[in-house]
């Protein structure tokens, strides 16, 4: 068995992997982060919109924020909104940008 890494919907996973058989075995925490993963991303929260000064914001559940936070410090970031079509935003915390930037 050889030590290797695993890509799942953007997740690096630990494994080992036979180069004979090609068995594959995830390491067991990062198999535990992956599953909470997909059971977050098969959730549909329900927030609410306000108005803030000249802005709207919307709240971003505990339950994402926490899961976020344990993979990465996220707070006090810059992150990208994107209006991708009409009745869907997306906001996207990875290749943050840091402010002042261009990019």
């Amino acid at each position: 068995m050889k030590k290797g890494i695993l890509e799942r919907n953007g997740f690096k996973l630990r494994a080992v992997i036979c180069p004979k058989c090609g068995a594959k075995i995830i390491h067991p925490l990062d198999e535990q982060n992956y599953n909470r993963f997909i059971n977050l991303r098969n959730k549909e929260f329900r927030v609410k919109m306000r108005l803030v000064g000249n802005s709207y914001a919307v709240s971003i559940p505990k339950e994402i924020v926490s899961f976020m936070s344990e993979q990465e410090k996220i707070m006090n970031k810059i992150v990208r909104l994107c209006f991708e079509s009409f009745g869907k935003i997306s906001l996207k915390f990875d290749g943050i940008v840091e402010e002042g930037s261009n990019d």
